[in-house]
């Protein structure tokens, strides 16, 4: 399994595989599959854990705020899937963050963002939207990496989401929403109101040609919260590309037979 999930090598034992991946990554990753069968065994339902405005801010049920990100549904073959694109995309981005904080902030940038626009878009689970926005980042910012669908289709990463939402036609029949959202979040440099968008241009574009100023850095408070008191070291300007281009000829989805 952890092969197939593109945890590592072939051979790669499971509890390696998890050890190995970076903590806000694998925070996600286990909160998610421990939620699937906290919900598989009903110990909980969805309707304890789903995203409503109301509850959250009239009954004070602050829990949703972050259980909306983390319940991708029971045990199936579609949480595999999930699974598989949380610890592959978020895995890589992370591993290329100047720090576990910097990558942390992103988190919240983007959880914060959905957050907001959910009321307007319906939507009672974020977690697939979120993802979403993740690989969006990634292929946004890995434009000549060449990946492979199912072993039948070849494309450079840009391509990635819009991939993903031809699968889930051909698949579902209809067109996710979810998805939807998030590439509307993350190509948000062409849609006005997208935050993540925004953050994706500040951190990436921006710092070229401002001498590498990042104005949505993480605060020095928000890095002492996850650094210990460290300060973090100057963020070179090309960081994230450099971290990135590395070889990752894996499926852009898991090919399960």
């Amino acid at each position: 399994m952890a092969a197939m999930l593109g945890g590592g090598g072939e051979g790669m034992p499971l509890e390696q595989w998890f050890f190995e991946m970076p903590i806000v990554t694998r925070v996600w990753t286990t909160a998610t599959v421990i939620t699937g069968v906290l919900v598989q065994c009903q110990i909980l339902t969805p309707f304890q854990l789903f995203y409503s405005f109301r509850a959250v801010f009239n009954k004070q049920q602050y829990w949703r705020l972050l259980s909306t990100f983390i319940y991708f549904g029971p045990l199936s073959l579609n949480l595999l899937f999930h699974i598989f694109f949380i610890q592959r995309y978020a895995r890589m981005l992370e591993e290329s963050a100047a720090s576990v904080a910097h990558f942390a902030w992103l988190m919240a940038y983007a959880i914060i963002s959905l957050l907001t626009i959910a009321p307007l878009s319906n939507q009672a689970f974020l977690g697939t939207t979120l993802s979403s926005t993740l690989v969006y980042i990634w292929s946004r910012r890995n434009p000549d990496t060449r990946l492979s669908f199912l072993g039948l289709l070849t494309f450079k990463a840009p391509w990635l989401p819009w991939v993903l939402i031809a699968f889930n036609v051909v698949l579902h029949g209809h067109w996710p929403k979810d998805e939807l959202c998030g590439i509307v979040v993350g190509h948000g440099e062409h849609m006005i109101a997208s935050d993540v968008g925004v953050w994706y241009f500040f951190n990436d574009i921006y710092p070229s040609t401002h001498n590498g100023h990042r104005p949505l850095d993480p605060p020095q408070w928000w890095i002492r919260l996850f650094e210990r008191g460290a300060l973090a070291a100057p963020v070179d300007t090309d960081i994230h590309a450099a971290g990135l281009n590395r070889d990752i000829a894996a499926p852009a989805v898991a090919d399960v037979r």
